[in-house]
């Protein structure tokens, strides 16, 4: 018999680990749902003319495809196996597991877009599969949590972002975060202010790495990306710009001439302005002109969150995109999405010790198992707990008392109610308290109330 073993890139999350993940999960969709997000599933594959060429060449190669049922191969012929695996894939292969939520959403609204209330605004809690190389922080299994509001240039939909974030992540214990905020126009309007128009890609790449490596290096990659001295020259003002409470006027007097980059200048400071009407004192907000996320993807705003003082990289990102839905034909629906990296989220937790204590147990209390008449009295009054909505079990085998307890410790279940015949006849029964080893003989409507206030 073969051994069983976990597929490479994927993980088992047990109870403990369940509990967690699910405290983060309901604490973000309550906040989307509060924000007017309405949830929506795609299924877990779709068809390969949805998924190809959305991600680039190097994403058509990380999906992962679905071989056809029955005969796949049955009629190939001997030229086609000889052509190589590019071309013999789309003859065996017409579906492929999701890369991502947002190619599926696009899917979505195209062939809803009728029936939808626009702008739609749609939250995605799901798992997503990617062929990629495994390695530390790298599944080719995960959950992505987005929200997305698509059909409408309004930027209340990136101060509502902003709102969102400040929301979520104080509600999972996360309080020393920084939402960085750029805009790919001002992007655009500095590459070609320097000279180097169109070359904000390769621009944004180095200058992203300005607080790991320092500007010398920095100017040392863009000399070998192709860049001319006297381009780089002009870029002096990126590496001196402050990030104080009015980052924009520096910015504005040096790209004066550009017309794009002061609209996307212009664009952030609304923001800003709509953020202080919403009401949010202290917004750890800041702007960043070298933020560059997913650079050929997004067209307005780009907003990238770190958590502070841990050693992981952002929890979250995403930004404002103009032709979602033109890939499959119906140009123009603009939107604007936010993704959260629960995996990410869940090792600062960890790392802060935030989890709340509550949600590493599963039962609350547990009645215990003497002999038979016992038993079937602890089960006439079992339903009463969990009626008062107690997560409550009794232990099914009639068995030393040690062996229960040692259960109860084992699932770190904090209560037990012992019933023998003593409890039987007075109807009070003993409620030991697992941690202090304390024990006391109640009702069990007070018991009910005493466990229903712990919860509080």
């Amino acid at each position: 018999m073969s051994k069983p073993s976990l597929a490479r890139g994927t993980r088992d999350f047990g109870p403990e680990q369940m509990a967690k993940r699910t405290f983060i999960f309901d604490t973000i969709r309550r906040s989307f749902q509060r924000y007017g997000f309405l949830p929506l599933e795609t299924p877990a594959f779709e068809n390969l003319s949805v998924l190809m060429g959305k991600y680039g060449e190097e994403g058509d190669q990380l999906l992962f495809k679905l071989l056809n049922s029955g005969d796949f191969s049955g009629k190939l012929t001997d030229s086609d196996w000889k052509e190589g695996y590019k071309p013999l894939t789309t003859k065996i292969s017409e579906k492929g597991l999701r890369y991502d939520l947002t190619v599926p959403f696009a899917r979505y609204v195209v062939m809803n877009r009728g029936t939808l209330a626009m702008p739609f605004k749609r939250y995605q809690i799901q798992p997503v599969w990617r062929a990629d190389r495994p390695q530390k922080g790298r599944y080719r299994e995960f959950y992505q949590c987005d929200a997305d509001v698509v059909g409408t240039d309004s930027l209340l939909c990136e101060a509502e972002i902003v709102m969102l974030l400040h929301d979520i992540l104080p509600a999972l214990g996360i309080n020393n975060f920084t939402v960085k905020i750029n805009n790919r126009k001002i992007l655009t309007g500095i590459a070609d202010m320097i000279g180097a128009h169109g070359m904000e890609g390769p621009l944004c790449v180095a200058i992203d790495k300005l607080d790991k490596i320092g500007k010398d290096k920095v100017v040392e990659e863009l000399l070998e990306r192709g860049f001319a001295s006297d381009s780089i020259d002009k870029l002096e003002p990126i590496f001196s710009l402050s990030a104080d409470e009015d980052p924009f006027t520096e910015l504005k007097s040096w790209l004066a001439e550009s017309e794009v980059a002061l609209k996307g200048i212009q664009e952030l400071e609304e923001v800003w302005a709509m953020v202080k009407v919403l009401g949010l004192e202290n917004a750890k907000i800041e702007f960043d002109v070298t933020l560059a996320r997913g650079l050929s993807y997004y067209t307005g705003a780009i907003f990238e969150v770190k958590a502070n003082h841990v050693q992981i990289g952002s929890i979250s990102g995403g930004g404002r995109y103009d032709n979602l839905t033109g890939t499959f034909g119906v140009p123009g629906i603009s939107g604007v999405g936010i993704s959260l990296g629960v995996d990410r989220i869940y090792d600062v937790m960890e790392e802060l010790n935030l989890f709340p204590e509550s949600q590493k147990t599963s039962t609350k209390v547990m009645i215990s198992n003497f002999d038979e008449e016992a038993f079937t009295y602890g089960l006439s009054i079992l339903p009463k707990f969990r009626k008062a909505g107690i997560n409550s079990e009794i232990y099914p085998d009639s068995v030393k008392l040690k062996k229960q307890l040692d259960y109860a410790d084992r699932k770190s279940i904090p209560f037990v109610i012992l019933i023998g015949s003593d409890e039987m006849q007075s109807g009070l029964l003993t409620l030991k308290n697992m941690k202090t080893g304390e024990q006391e003989k109640l009702k069990t409507e007070d018991i009910i109330t005493l466990l229903t206030r712990e919860d509080q």
